[in-house]
């Protein structure tokens, strides 16, 4: 049995498999340490998230520390996967330093985790709908580090950052609609354009945006960069940042830390 403040025990190992790992690839010529060590480190932090599940008897998804626990997994494991399939050696260090900053969030500011599951979670669509969707988020995450680093250093690796977007497009079409399957059983309707649903849909809208602009307009980079990034930003305020909006307030049906 574990609880939020055994988090730091999972949470340091892994880091530390995960930064060797980010410190290897630089160097070069060690792909099975990297591998070996990246992989070690998610095994770590998915044991810990297992054993929350085991002992919150329920998924470990409803507030947004425990969401940040599945986007700290994700992101070294999207970055193991890019660096697999294009050789990035930088995109493991972002990667581990971006999961870091989550963690340490989660370690900085604890939440209450109890067993209480309100009904409106107890579909069996919530589970999937939360984890697809944060596996989708690692993946932008990881697209938009690529779209920055290329308007720093002006490289040409749009292929890598189009084929991930529209990988992580694929993740979020297939979350929203098991998102609307949950909202079908859990509230009677498949969509209310509550906040949280509205920009949802603003996100997957931005994103469809850029994959019909770079098939449209392919030699045009820079522009395509920022909208990249916007859409990561559009992602955010979909994520948390819908939190803090006034429409929010009280509002919103996908509040569930109460």
């Amino acid at each position: 049995m574990v609880d939020w403040t055994d988090l730091w025990m999972f949470a340091l190992p892994a880091l530390l498999c995960w930064l060797a790992a980010a410190l290897l690839s630089l160097r070069g010529g060690w792909q099975k340490s990297v591998y070996g060590l990246t992989i070690g480190g998610l095994f770590i932090f998915g044991t810990y998230i297992a054993l929350m599940w085991h002992s919150l008897e329920r998924p470990p998804l409803r507030t947004m520390g425990e969401t940040r626990l599945w986007y700290s997994f994700f992101l070294p494991l999207v970055g193991l996967i890019t660096y697999i399939r294009w050789h990035y050696r930088w995109i493991l260090s972002f990667s581990t330093m971006l999961s870091g900053v989550f963690i340490c969030i989660n370690l900085l500011k604890p939440e209450i985790h109890d067993k209480v599951m309100m009904p409106a979670l107890q579909s069996p669509w919530f589970a999937p709908h939360v984890i697809i969707y944060m596996f989708a988020y690692a993946i932008m995450g990881a697209a938009a580090l690529m779209a920055l680093w290329q308007l720093c250093r002006k490289q040409d690796q749009m292929s890598a950052i189009d084929n991930l977007t529209r990988v992580g497009l694929s993740f979020i079409t297939v979350g929203m609609l098991f998102g609307a399957l949950w909202a079908k059983e859990a509230w009677g309707t498949y969509w209310s354009w509550d906040p949280k649903e509205t920009w949802a849909a603003a996100t997957w809208l931005c994103y469809l945006i850029y994959v019909h602009l770079r098939r449209s307009h392919p030699a045009t980079i820079r522009p395509a960069l920022l909208w990249q990034v916007l859409c990561f930003l559009c992602l955010q305020m979909c994520w948390w940042g819908i939190n803090y909006l006034p429409s929010a307030q009280g509002m919103s049906i996908h509040t569930y830390s109460s």
